[in-house]
């Protein structure tokens, strides 16, 4: 039976990547894919992975109906067998119902790939769409670290190296940024409610108001 899968994790887990994987393998297979993306790092219309692999993808902008877009492409003699969305955090809750149709509709497989919650903890309003209709949802197994070595569950903004909890929820970023630009970091819980990231860390360990003190 064709399925609507969430794939989900951290930023940093590889879901790019497993994407990516799971074109190669079909397409190997004589199998042919439509790829939908959203805001990828790589520029518009690329689906990419920070190990550096890259393919042309479907720009899913707002208001774009991803359902009508493939019955078209298959009206025009087009071949579709599956469908791939990645950064689907930042599709609407209307197109994830369409990628929903997509699979009843016309019996076809979705693979979705996004984070859950923002820099603040909160749901992206795709994925919550997804959680609420997704076949099947698969928390991604690669797990991201934080910066102390613990399993990283949160995605963290920073502007000049210093957490931020207020903004807008989409800004387009990535890990390991220069601390002068925006930038995004897995931490766990713990450090993300105490909004501490590697370089406020660093910083409160070189400061000497929390080296010990011995008396001489």
């Amino acid at each position: 039976m064709p399925e609507l899968v969430f794939f989900s994790g951290t930023m940093d887990c590889g879901k790019s990547t497993l994407a990516l994987q799971i074109e190669h393998n079909r397409s190997a297979r004589g199998l042919v894919g439509l790829i939908f993306t959203r805001d990828d790092r790589a520029g518009e219309g690329k689906l990419s992975s920070r190990l550096g692999l890259v393919t042309d993808a479907v720009e899913a902008a707002d208001g774009m109906d991803l359902y009508g877009y493939l019955v078209h492409r298959l009206s025009k003699g087009g071949k579709v067998d599956y469908v791939i969305a990645d950064e689907a955090q930042f599709l609407t809750p209307e197109q994830v119902d369409q990628l929903a149709r997509i699979v009843d509709d016309l019996g076809l497989d979705v693979f979705a790939f996004g984070i859950t919650t923002d820099f603040r903890t909160r749901l992206f309003p795709g994925s919550q769409r997804l959680i609420e209709l997704a076949d099947r949802i698969e928390a991604l197994q690669v797990e991201a670290l934080c910066w102390c070595g613990a399993r990283a569950t949160h995605n963290a903004r920073s502007v000049g190296g210093e957490m931020v909890v207020e903004g807008a929820q989409v800004v387009i970023g990535d890990v390991n940024r220069p601390e002068q630009e925006i930038g995004y970091e897995v931490l766990c819980r713990r450090h993300h409610l105490r909004r501490m990231t590697a370089a406020s860390a660093q910083a409160a360990a070189l400061s000497p108001d929390v080296l010990p003190v011995t008396s001489g």
